[in-house]
């Protein structure tokens, strides 16, 4: 009885360090803003998905077994959400002087718990790398403590990146391209999770 921990941590490392609708947004708002005035919204981001680990470990799974209705719409509406919000990132520009306010904390703090590639990797760990029988303390705080160590060396990754690459394209054509490649594939990833399989 116990959780696949060095297993599960390379598995987390690699949802948490590819594309997908969190790290689309930790890019834009990095490209946006700046990486410094982005951190709060990192931190959000990546404490928001303790949110949801915490109720699937405890006992979320059994709610959905009982009433799987709710969860479809919820993941279609999570889903709607996030390329709601592509699409505000597509007709971002990078000019830093204007008065947008940068997203903060609390901003941060719901992208996971309406990302449906969020839930597909959570779900995904607890039923694949947690042995039957494991205290559900133990499962969850394990699988919590691997997927915050990823998140907190991995976003600030993408976030940096999406500054440095903003530095470079900042006022010229690639600017809007940028933008929209970002969008892109925020949606090709919601997208991917809804119809390509559970634990993208």
């Amino acid at each position: 009885m116990s959780v696949a921990a060095g297993a599960f941590l390379v598995f987390a490392a690699s949802q948490v360090g590819t594309p997908g609708p969190a790290n689309m947004a930790l890019m834009a708002t990095g490209a946006r803003f700046g990486f410094k005035a982005a951190l709060p919204f990192v931190a959000g981001v990546a404490l928001g998905k303790q949110l949801i680990i915490w109720p699937i470990g405890f006992g979320l799974m059994s709610l959905a077994e009982s009433m799987p209705i709710l969860f479809v719409a919820l993941k279609y509406i999570s889903a709607a959400y996030i390329i709601w919000l592509a699409w505000k990132v597509a007709n971002l520009r990078l000019n830093t002087q204007s008065e947008a306010k940068v997203p903060g904390f609390a901003a941060g703090l719901i992208v996971h718990p309406l990302n449906p590639k969020a839930w597909a990797m959570i779900v995904g760990g607890f039923t694949a790398f947690v042995t039957p029988g494991t205290p559900t303390l133990e499962a969850t705080a394990i699988i919590a403590a691997c997927l915050l160590g990823c998140q907190i060396v991995l976003h600030p990754i993408w976030t940096f990146a999406g500054h440095k690459i903003a530095q470079s394209v900042a006022g010229t054509w690639a600017e809007t391209y940028l933008m929209w490649t970002l969008a892109a594939l925020t949606v090709a990833s919601v997208l991917f999770v809804l119809f390509g399989g559970a634990t993208a």
